[in-house]
């Protein structure tokens, strides 16, 4: 097991997360803020902290993350696939799990675009009979 930096990038839907992984105590900095200021839901903070669990590597690792791009959603899906991929660069062993637990799969659906003369992607305007 060496344990030295590694880098990965993770995305979903339209936001990019850079994440280095450095060993150390468990310490999580988004865009120099700590995880719990960044994510106050605690639905995404246990999303980003998946792939960590999966592979029994909570606290064995400093994580800092840059993030940009799309909603709390999208970023907390990116920063989750960038983490599990830094993982699987220190270790061939986390690929199993995290393969198992769906973490490494890039999330591909996209925003459906607006087609003209309708509301939206899909939805219509009102139709009037007469």
């Amino acid at each position: 097991m060496h344990t030295h930096t590694t880098t990965a990038v993770g995305r979903r839907k339209t936001s990019v997360a850079r994440v280095i992984l450095a060993p150390g105590t468990g310490k999580i900095t988004v865009n120099r803020r700590a995880l719990e200021t960044f994510f106050p839901l605690e639905t995404l903070r246990a999303h980003v902290l998946k792939p960590l669990e999966v592979a029994q590597a909570s606290g064995k690792y400093d994580i800092r993350v840059n993030v940009e791009g799309g909603g709390s959603t999208g970023q907390a899906g990116a920063i989750m696939l960038g983490i599990a991929r830094a993982l699987v660069s220190l270790s061939e062993d986390n690929k199993s799990p995290l393969r198992q637990a769906g973490l490494l799969t890039r999330d591909p659906r996209m925003v459906e675009r607006k087609k003209y003369g309708q509301k939206k992607a899909r939805k219509r305007f009102q139709f009037s009979k007469r």
